[in-house]
Parts: structure tokens; C-alpha cells; sequence
């Protein structure tokens, strides 16, 4: 426990100390019985959050996650093309002409790191287009993720690997058919490539594709069937955004529309936030705010740490896999 003993002696105040309380807290949580959603927004895939959050997964210490589309596919791309990716320190002192260069070597910029298209995103639209293809011609539908979930299941990527497969949050994730929504899924690489293989006529049904109202209908029936006041579910939030707003709507949904009064709030709240508090900004609301709107309790163990996720969640990861 090298990483957790150095940040229980070294962060003691601030933001430090509140990263070390919500660590605790998620532990507390998970030993009382609890389950834990985690929310993925920014670009945490590319970030390589995936080292840490496919153990979470493996360990069961994260029973559902939300995410952005671009965090579901940015996985894979990772997956299947890490070697091709090309990082730039000195991102900040680009001009518009080296950005232009980068355009013409196919290369998407993501801050410090570029997303090769050809290696990630073609390679990958080539593989899902035919499970697209055949769901559409056999009248299914399916989520995002669970076209996913086919693919990486069926081993037809695994010729591409380019890192250890134990470091991809999506395999891990697909090996425990662990639920995900994915709110917005159209916002994002797959999401366009998949309208304009719809508006081609590759793709004869739109529908083939189920995306945000089917997807907080299934949250809706998940959460009444998993939440009990003996076992109450965890929201931890990376960032801000759809992949935090859209789900935790889904308690006061349930109450005040579905007359579900039975069904508990949410066990524990974190954010990790970049976003100062400020007038009129979700991101930048305090947990407080949350409870006027029936998605927390008076009561309900609430953190907030202003900083960095690409620093902060892997620390609190550590602590609570005992690194």
C-alpha cells in the first residue's frame, strides 16, 4: 500500500484532504453493502483512466458507469491503436498551422495527445458497421455499449492490441456485462459516422441504434431493482457534463413521476471538478444544491474536490484498491 500509506501522511488539508475523505467514504460505502456508479466525462479514455477503472471493474467496486460516447469508443480506439497515437507537450504553444498539419496527417488533438483516424477510428467503423448492418437487416436494436460488448467479446479486434488488454476499461466491462448508459451517444466519433451511414441508407432503420430515452428507461428499471435501503447506490462524478447530469436525474424522475417513493436517494456523492462554484453552472453547484432538487438527502455523505481528474481519480482509485 505504498501509494495510499504516502497520500494519508502527505494530504492532510484542502483539496488533499477531501480527496482522502471521499476515498474513504467510497470504501465506507462499498463496506456497508452499497454499490457505486461512476461517471466518465472529458476524455478520461484517452486520458488512460482505464488502468485503474478496469480493476475497479474486475474487484467490484463499480457496479454501473455512465459515460460520455466519445469515452465509450475512445477505450477501444486506445485498444487497438496506442501505438499510432502521438503526444505533444507543448500543446500550448501550437499555432493555427501546426494545428492545420496535424489535420492533414489525419490526427484529432485531444490537449497533449492525438487520435490517429485511420488506425483508430476507420479500423474500429469497419468492424461496427457490420454488426450495425446486421442487427439493422434482423430487426434488432442495441445500446451503444452492448455493440460494443459483441464486438470485443466475439475476439475479432484482438489482432489489433497495442496495449495490455487488462488496462481497457470497455473489455473488462463487456467480460462482466456490466450495465452502462451512455446519454448523447450521437456526440460523438461512432455516433456521427453512424448517422451518415443512416442517412446513406447503409443503415435502413435509425431505431437499430438505441440511444438516450431507452437508456434512462433502463437506469429507471436498473436502479428500482438494485437500490434498498440495506444496499443504497453511489454516484461518483468525473467532471461534469451529460455523463453526470443525465443519470442522476433519474431518482427524482423515479419519485415524482413514477410515483416510486419506495426507491431510496442516492448513498454517497462525489465530484471531481475543475469547475469553480459559480452562478447558474451544474458543474459548478455545490453538492448542496442537489438535495432542493430530491436527488440527495440532508444526510447523504457529500464531497467535492476542486482539481484536476486526471490526477485526482487515479489516487482515489488507489486508495480504494489498497495500492
Amino acid at each position: 500500500m505504498q501509494v495510499t500509506n504516502f497520500l494519508r501522511h502527505h494530504f492532510r488539508h484542502f483539496n488533499a484532504a477531501a480527496l482522502i475523505d471521499a476515498a474513504d467514504g467510497y470504501t465506507a460505502h462499498l463496506k456497508d453493502g452499497g454499490k457505486m456508479m461512476i461517471t466518465l466525462a472529458g476524455a478520461m479514455s484517452t486520458a488512460e483512466l482505464g488502468i485503474q477503472l478496469a480493476e475497479l471493474i474486475r474487484q467490484d467496486k463499480v457496479q454501473i458507469i455512465s459515460c460520455t460516447g466519445a469515452n465509450l469508443e475512445e477505450d477501444i480506439f486506445n485498444l487497438v491503436a496506442h501505438d499510432f497515437y502521438e503526444r505533444i507537450p507543448h500543446y500550448r504553444d501550437l499555432t493555427a498551422a501546426d494545428e492545420h498539419e496535424l489535420l492533414k496527417r489525419h490526427l484529432n488533438r485531444v490537449t497533449d495527445t492525438c487520435i490517429p483516424e485511420e488506425e483508430a477510428m476507420r479500423r474500429l467503423e469497419h468492424v461496427v458497421l457490420k454488426y450495425w448492418e446486421k442487427a439493422d437487416k434482423a430487426g434488432e436494436a442495441y445500446f451503444p455499449h452492448e455493440f460494443f460488448y459483441q464486438i470485443l467479446l466475439s475476439g475479432e479486434l484482438e489482432q489489433y492490441y497495442q496495449i495490455d488488454p487488462k488496462n481497457s476499461w470497455m473489455l473488462a466491462a463487456a467480460e462482466k456485462n456490466l450495465p452502462i448508459v451512455c446519454p448523447g451517444w450521437e456526440d460523438s466519433t461512432l455516433g456521427n459516422i453512424y448517422t451518415g451511414h443512416v442517412m446513406t441508407g447503409d443503415i435502413k432503420n435509425v431505431h437499430t441504434m438505441r440511444t438516450g430515452i431507452q437508456y434512462m428507461m433502463y437506469l429507471a428499471d436498473w436502479y428500482t431493482e438494485t437500490a434498498t435501503e440495506e444496499s443504497k447506490i453511489g454516484f461518483f462524478q468525473i467532471g461534469g457534463g451529460i455523463a453526470g447530469d443525465f443519470p442522476i436525474c433519474v431518482v427524482p424522475m423515479l419519485h415524482q413521476d413514477l410515483q416510486r417513493h419506495e426507491v431510496p436517494l442516492w448513498g454517497y456523492f462525489c465530484q471531481i471538478s475543475d469547475s469553480t462554484t459559480s452562478y447558474g453552472s451544474y458543474s459548478g453547484a455545490v453538492p448542496n444544491e442537489k438535495i432542493t432538487w430530491g436527488k440527495l438527502g440532508e444526510k447523504t455523505p457529500k464531497f467535492i474536490i476542486e482539481s484536476d481528474a486526471t490526477i485526482v481519480a487515479p489516487l482515489i482509485f488507489a486508495i480504494v484498491l489498497g495500492q
